[in-house]
């Protein structure tokens, strides 16, 4: 009873699946209230989805320890982002989806999370130790794929689009599969950082691996069909409203990165702050490597290229996050001073939203 009462938000999302399913034409027929309504229960109910997803792969991470923990995490995190996009992208044609949600996701990982998570831990405990070679690691691969993927196919004409598309897919399989090796086997080490760590409360159960594995997988899909209705929703709420085009980016970045927002936070006030650098750089590195080659290869086979190519607000805003996280990630500690330097980036990126720049 204990555990169908923690599964609770799955039964509220299949309620707001099925009220969705009957009102959507309706509410997109009067507007207004009605629309707005509905489309912020279903992105609660999205959220609600996702924490619970976010709480069994925390369960399944503190079994089998770091770096796996955080793979899973983060892995876990990326597929609610992944499934999101796909289907957004039935919707109407929005080219710069892909494009301006790995960026946002970047914004709040790096700069929302790490720099919120920098300033709690750095109160709590003044400054807070990690393994530095982690944030080195994180960073250089985030560097070279973000070129690869993000700035590089600026100056690739719409003629070569389709064969550096192939390349592009092929070069990060091939780094995220690298990364994964060295990160859980020869380079181990480098996400670890040793500290006492508190036993898991809401694992009391002791429930079995395969059933937090089952609960994961069907929460994605009900993630799915639930950006089924939202999609509509929010097609229907945009056009002719004059709000910010990136809003549907934002929107599946925040649900995505919400869980890991009060995961880093926690590991930050119980000192962990390892965890936080694998959580925050991690999910940016696994949304590069992993959300781009498929939306990629769905580009491919429906024949019609995204835009990724960013933007020179875009890229300037990355530039100085890039530049800050290498200053202040290069001593294995963080304290609230970089925190806030991260989180005053983090202003400007949602200042920059709201006035429709990015």
């Amino acid at each position: 009873m204990k555990y169908l009462k923690a599964e609770s938000p799955l039964a509220i999302a299949l309620f707001v699946l099925a009220l969705g399913l009957m009102a959507e034409h309706s509410a997109v027929e009067q507007g207004g209230l009605a629309l707005w309504g509905l489309l912020l229960v279903c992105l609660a109910a999205i959220i609600g989805v996702a924490f619970r997803i976010a709480h069994h792969a925390e369960v399944l991470a503190l079994r089998l320890g770091e770096p796996f923990g955080t793979l899973i995490l983060t892995l876990a995190a990326v597929s609610v982002e992944v499934v999101i996009l796909v289907v957004l992208l039935q919707g109407e044609p929005n080219p710069t989806l892909t494009r301006d949600t790995v960026f946002a996701a970047v914004m709040f990982d790096i700069n929302g999370i790490l720099g919120l998570a920098a300033i709690v831990g750095g109160l709590k405990h003044g400054s807070a130790k990690y393994n530095v070679d982690s944030g080195n690691s994180f960073i250089a691969m985030l560097m070279v794929a973000i070129g690869i993927g993000m700035f590089i196919p600026d100056f690739v004409p719409e003629a070569q689009w389709r064969p550096y598309s192939i390349f592009s897919i092929a070069v990060m399989a091939l780094m995220y599969a690298g990364f994964l090796r060295l990160q859980t086997v020869e380079h181990r080490t480098f996400f670890e950082y040793s500290s006492e760590t508190e036993e898991e409360s809401h694992d009391e159960a002791n429930s079995p691996n395969r059933l937090h594995v089952a609960v994961m997988v069907g929460a994605i899909i009900l993630v799915g069909l639930l950006s089924e209705v939202l999609s509509v929703l929010l097609d229907a709420g945009l056009a002719g409203s004059g709000l910010p085009k990136s809003i549907p980016a934002v929107l599946v970045a925040l649900i995505s990165a919400s869980p890991e927002i009060l995961t880093a936070l926690k590991a930050a006030q119980q000192n962990r702050m390892q965890t936080t650098v694998n959580i925050a750089l991690g999910a940016s590195l696994a949304t590069v490597l992993l959300t781009l080659p498929v939306i990629e290869a769905v580009a491919l086979f429906s024949g019609e290229r995204i835009i990724m190519a960013l933007t020179p607000v875009q890229g300037g805003l990355l530039l100085i996050t890039f530049l800050a996280v290498m200053n202040n990630l290069h001593d294995g500690e963080t304290n609230a001073i970089e925190g806030i330097s991260h989180f005053a980036l983090f202003a400007a990126f949602i200042a920059l939203v709201s006035m429709g720049l990015v």
